[in-house]
């Protein structure tokens, strides 16, 4: 076994375990804690939408051959623990799949709502990817942390050269949260409890290994 093998196994081993502690114990959500938001209402399975037309696709191939939907949290250790990969498989199936991104932050997260919150501001401003990353990458900054991390992410949002005053009133515009809560209500009525979650072709996935992720979108790309 090569040593890029086995880091690679390890890797998604790590990931899933912690997808398994975060989900354990969710038995119910709600939207945006740090802002002390209402959670939207429940939705009903058959009015959920997997996809929706405001959602972020993070990869357009010219001929889509499937959609492979996740559900994320930005303060979520395992959603960090699996971003490596995923940026691995946007590459090398980026030109067959549809990869979208879908809101969840979890309720034990103090600042997860306040990080979708920040990443949709800059999305509104083109520069989505851009914030995820940013986000991700200093999880271990500011994850898990009691405080609001708020001013944090609007530095951030100043280092991406955003337009701040847009930035700032996007983030208070409750139209913003509305966002937010339909991602995390479609989830929700999708059987959605934890994160990441992911979803091939309206199919719920449960993974084991990075080779069974790879085949899976193999055949749904074929």
């Amino acid at each position: 076994m090569s040593a890029v093998t086995a880091a690679r196994k390890i890797r998604i081993a790590i990931w899933i375990l912690l997808a398994v502690l975060v989900g354990v114990g969710v038995i119910w959500y709600a939207v945006l804690t740090a802002n002390k938001t209402a959670p939207a209402a429940p939705l009903a399975a058959a009015d959920a939408q997997l996809v929706r037309e405001d959602s972020h696709r993070v990869t357009k191939p010219v001929t889509e051959k499937a959609q492979l939907v996740e559900f994320l949290d930005f303060e979520c250790e395992s959603c960090r623990a699996a971003e490596p990969l995923v940026e691995e498989l946007k590459k090398d199936y980026g030109d067959r799949i549809t990869f979208v991104h879908r809101y969840f932050p979890l309720p034990g997260h103090r600042n997860s709502g306040t990080a979708a919150l920040a990443v949709e501001a800059s999305a509104q401003q083109g520069k989505y990817k851009q914030m995820a990353a940013k986000l991700f990458e200093s999880q271990p900054q500011w994850g898990e942390r009691q405080d609001s991390q708020a001013a944090l992410f609007r530095a951030f949002a100043q280092e991406l050269g955003l337009d701040m005053t847009k930035y700032d009133a996007t983030v208070a515009d409750e139209a913003t949260r509305d966002r937010i809560r339909k991602d995390m209500a479609d989830g929700k009525a999708l059987g959605v409890t934890g994160t990441p979650t992911f979803f091939l072709n309206g199919e719920m996935l449960t993974l084991n290994s990075e080779a069974q992720f790879r085949q899976l979108l193999d055949e749904a790309s074929r």
